[in-house]
């Protein structure tokens, strides 16, 4: 199995951009799908971005298309999501989720079976 660990959560004010950070140890990261999702108070937890394997594809939820950009590097076993002009909607607990299972990645989250523990993200008007 692989073990999760995001950072790189904190306050920012709107318009601004923030990085965070999933690292991995166990098994062969590249081996992995990965996915970020965010909850935010009150809400279901929903899928923000998704990158497979190897990279070469990426995905986007409508409501952040455009100003997330969602990365890997399977030397260092960490995926990024570079979030940009963000917007005080965007406040949420933000999670990175892993799958051996998808040949792609996916955006339901039982498509993923191993969860970090969460970083907060909190966007001020």
């Amino acid at each position: 199995q692989v073990q999760l660990v995001e950072s790189g959560g904190g306050l920012v004010q709107a318009g601004g951009s923030l990085r965070i950070s999933c690292a991995a140890s166990g098994r062969t990261f590249s081996n992995y799908a990965v996915g970020w999702f965010r909850q935010a108070p009150g809400k279901e937890r929903e899928f923000a971005a998704g990158i497979t394997r190897s990279g070469a594809g990426t995905g986007y939820a409508d409501s952040v298309r455009g100003r997330f950009t969602i990365s890997r590097d399977n030397i260092n076993n960490t995926v990024y999501l570079q979030m940009d002009s963000l917007k005080p909607e965007d406040t949420a607990v933000y999670y990175c989720a892993a799958s051996a299972r998808l040949t792609w990645y996916g955006t339901r989250r039982d498509s993923y079976d191993y969860w970090g523990q969460g970083t907060q993200v909190t966007v001020s008007s």
